[in-house]
């Protein structure tokens, strides 16, 4: 099953999204199709025997254009027919590839593919992988490229606008008793009406074509959009115009008016407004550009013993790099010399660098500060963590939430509502209305029409998820899915893993009561059989063991049982290490250490018991301290109406004495790991909408049972595929950071919504003309069309609003990123 992303030129509004996803999903083999309006995107799963070629060939027939980009890339070292067939194999079986055609007479592949998907440095490694090297190809940037329509739009905005400025003043003048007879004196009504016919006609067939093609092409498929109300309103007010100065004979006595200026001030009108709107769309992708900004283009990489600067796309994994102060690390790595102190602030959300030296983990576009490093680079392009959390914000903007699939199918009735309301105002006021019936039922229908177009219902939430993801990735939140950042707004419990996720994750041996035995025999023999364990208890034991210098003898047949405990062969004794439940299944007594368990409990300290050959032989104590924050984000999870409850596998008295010191109420104690889900199921059957946080590892059952699955992703482990938000760093205070920004972004669509349903509810029976009997009132056609545009506007800014949104931990990307030029700036 492929996955791929198309850009798809010339959408307008929500009834456009349904139809291309209704085109995509009519081809066998199509899985999954979303396309998302703000970002201009189709995001779709298929196999055969659809292609991305078929795919793009359907989005043409319905009537939009999917950008394609092409490009002629020199291959160097192809000898004969095989070397072309090849490097064509290796293309064509690339993601988003749509045609790759290789020429041997010429040495160069002609290549179309989908620039979302695939791009020109990973053809180049298809290439460099079918054993051939390429050079880089003569074609414009993307950037230019995804601007281009900004271009055209303002280009078509002051074409449109030098040439309806005249009209309107023509207009106006006629309308004014002091200047009409200026203007009779100069040419009659008819010849002022020839004059704006000729400068409105290029003003719509021009600067406004785009509005008839696609409004041609919606029409055509049964399935009418904005583009449609739009070239309805404009066409029946220029080609009235037009039979009004032609045959003016033809209409009843007062109805052979000119709306000329009408129809090319409505085309300008919503033009300006696009070119707003799609300025303002630009804006809600900023998290995605400035995390493109800590990309480095280059690498200082060590070959033949000399450091020779490389483009960042001819990096491979195995390769050594040095990084001097001030610079950007370029991909992920291992330090294998040199000592430095790191800027991780991009992912780990802390100010304070961190100290490197060999063997330590380098993330790409972090921030060497002093120290010179030489590292082996270990995850380059994809795979490198900066490059996951740009996907995954890409990948969360292009997810389309339950109340937007509402709002799409709510959009894809609305417009032929519309239409069959304004052929209803036609009839209602051509047939009841005073005189001139005509002109009173054709100015309230095409008010109609324009006041009507469904543009900021298709925009209401893309825009806020853009947005709101964006500024998630910068606070070191990451929305796998835009779905979750709107469901953890109705969320109202929180259930946390202890282990690594309340806690540090990193516990400390703190008692060891010898019940028989010697004391270093038993510690050392119960630290031999934790090393083949993976559990940080195990670890905290060895770590004990290791500094009062024991010395750990070999061990075999060692057997675990989770949530219970471990046994093996230790100097020919058998050792059982566990629970108190692992120690009642073997029948060993634990009433010699009860009083100590349970004091050591009400410390907060884990009790483990230790059996040799079946009997008692020591009780040791473990203790994981709270995080830093922890307390602090319970209380501010618990002041916003959440209900928090912590899960642990934990004997009940430890667990209660952790929670109270975290200031939680409710404990989940003694579940196994296997169980864990099953709590989850249990609270969401008691009516509770659960959040679930853990490590994303063992935990990925309940992760993935929770209504939203919130994994803790310290470092570099952030690629966790359970769970649905993603926090950066350890710190508690991120789920705050989650559940605000959630509950704010899911607020904001809900206003997008309300002014969006709302200015059409309430206005569209002022353009029928509701107001006229009262108030003698009707709206025109040109403030119809300006407050269609403006409407789509306000949506779009008022999710920009979501921009400024703080980070109650304080941390984010967009500091590191300030910083981070600052740093750059001092050593240039």
């Amino acid at each position: 099953m492929q996955r791929i992303e198309i850009r798809v030129d010339g959408m307008s509004c929500a009834s456009c999204v349904g139809r291309i996803e209704k085109a995509l999903m009519g081809q066998r083999g199509v899985a999954e199709s979303q396309v998302n309006l703000a970002t201009g995107k189709a995001t779709v799963k298929f196999d055969q025997p659809a292609t991305p070629a078929t795919l793009i060939d359907l989005i043409k027939e319905a009537g939009y254009q999917p950008r394609v980009q092409s490009a002629e890339i020199p291959v160097i070292g192809m000898t004969c027919g095989s070397c072309v067939s090849r490097v064509e194999r290796a293309l064509n079986k690339q993601p988003g590839m749509v045609k790759a055609s290789v020429n041997l007479t010429t040495q160069k592949a002609f290549v179309e593919f989908l620039s979302d998907t695939l791009s020109v440095p990973r053809i180049h490694q298809a290439i460099r992988d079918a054993g051939y090297e390429p050079q880089e190809p003569d074609a414009n940037s993307e950037t230019e490229e995804q601007d281009r329509e900004g271009i055209d739009l303002r280009r078509k905005v002051l074409f449109a606008a030098a040439l309806t400025i005249p009209i309107v003043l023509i207009a106006m003048g006629k309308m004014i008793p002091a200047l009409e007879a200026l203007y009779v004196s100069v040419l009659p009504h008819r010849g002022w009406m020839a004059i704006e016919w000729l400068l409105t006609t290029p003003v719509l067939f021009y600067a406004g074509l785009r509005f008839f093609r696609s409004g041609y092409t919606e029409l055509r498929h049964a399935n009418p959009g904005m583009n449609s109300l739009v070239m309805i309103g404009t066409s029946a007010a220029y080609f009235y115009s037009v039979a009004a100065l032609l045959v003016p004979g033809f209409f009843p006595a007062g109805t052979a008016e000119s709306y000329f200026e009408a129809a090319a001030v409505i085309v300008t009108l919503i033009l300006l407004g696009r070119y707003f709107e799609h300025v303002a769309k630009g804006r809600t992708s900023e998290a995605i550009k400035k995390l493109l900004q800590l990309q480095a283009k280059t690498a200082r990489v060590i070959r033949d013993g000399e450091a020779v600067e490389v483009p960042i796309e001819a990096v491979v994994p195995g390769d050594r790099i040095q990084v001097r102060p001030g610079e950007r690390v370029p991909v992920d790595g291992v330090v294998e010399e040199g000592q430095s102190y790191v800027d991780e602030s991009m992912i780990s959300g802390e100010p304070v660098p961190v100290a490197k030296q060999k063997d330590a983990e380098l993330v790409g576009g972090t921030i060497n500060k002093n120290g010179s490093l030489t590292f082996r680079a270990t995850r380059v392009g994809a795979d490198t963590v900066l490059a996951q959390i740009i996907r995954m914000v890409e990948s969360a903007q292009a997810d389309k939430p339950p109340i937007q699939a509402l709002a799409d199918k709510i959009a894809g009735i609305f417009v032929p509502i519309v239409i069959v309301l304004a052929i209803l105002t036609f009839i209602t006021w051509f047939s009841f209305g005073p005189e001139p019936a005509l002109s009173f039922a054709f100015v309230t229908t095409v008010s109609v029409l324009l006041i009507a177009c469904p543009c900021a219902m298709g925009l209401a939430t893309p825009t806020a998820i853009m947005v709101g993801t964006g500024k998630g990735a910068e606070m070191g939140v990451l929305f796998r899915k835009g779905a979750a950042l709107e469901t953890l707004s109705r969320m109202d419990t929180i259930v946390l893993d202890k282990t690594g996720t309340l806690t540090r994750g990193q516990p400390e041996l703190t008692d060891f009561i010898l019940v028989e035995g010697r004391e270093d025999e038993v510690l050392a023999w119960v630290a031999a059989v934790e090393t083949e364990s993976e559990h940080p208890i195990g670890e905290a034991i060895v770590k004990g063991a290791r500094d009062r210098g024991l010395t750990l003898p070999a061990i075999s047949e060692f057997q675990a049982e989770p949530g219970y405990g471990i046994q093996a062969q230790v100097a020919g004794r058998r050792i059982n290490v566990g629970a108190d439940r692992y120690m009642r299944r073997l029948g060993i007594d634990l009433a010699s250490v009860a009083d100590d368990a349970v004091s050591l409990a009400e410390k907060a300290k884990s009790p483990l018991y230790v059996a040799v050959d079946g009997r008692l032989a020591a009780l040791i104590a473990v203790a994981d301290p709270l995080k830093n924050g922890s307390v602090e984000a319970i209380a501010a999870l618990k002041s916003s109406g959440l209900s928090v409850a912590m899960l642990t596998g934990d004997n009940r008295a430890t667990a209660e004495a952790i929670a109270r010191q975290a200031g939680i109420e409710r404990v989940l104690a003694e579940v196994l790991p296997d169980q864990k889900a099953a709590e989850v199921k249990r609270l969401q059957d008691e009516g509770a909408r659960v959040a679930f946080v853990g490590d994303g590892i063992n935990d990925a059952p309940a992760l993935a049972q929770a209504d939203v699955g919130i994994a803790i992703g310290t470092g570099t482990d952030i690629a966790i595929e359970a769970g649905d938000v993603v926090l950066m760093r350890g710190d508690l205070r991120g789920i705050v950071d989650a559940a605000a920004l959630s509950r704010r972004t899911r607020k904001t669509i809900l206003g997008n919504f309300v002014w969006a349903y709302g200015y059409n509810l309430a206005l569209i029976p002022v353009a029928a003309g509701v107001l006229f009997p009262f108030t003698g009132y009707l709206l025109n056609p040109m403030l119809a069309a300006g407050a269609m545009s403006l409407s789509s506007v306000f949506v779009v800014t008022n999710s920009l609003r979501l921009g400024r949104f703080k980070s109650n931990s304080g941390s984010s990307v967009e500091s590191s990123i300030s910083e981070s030029g600052a740093a750059q700036a001092s050593v240039s």
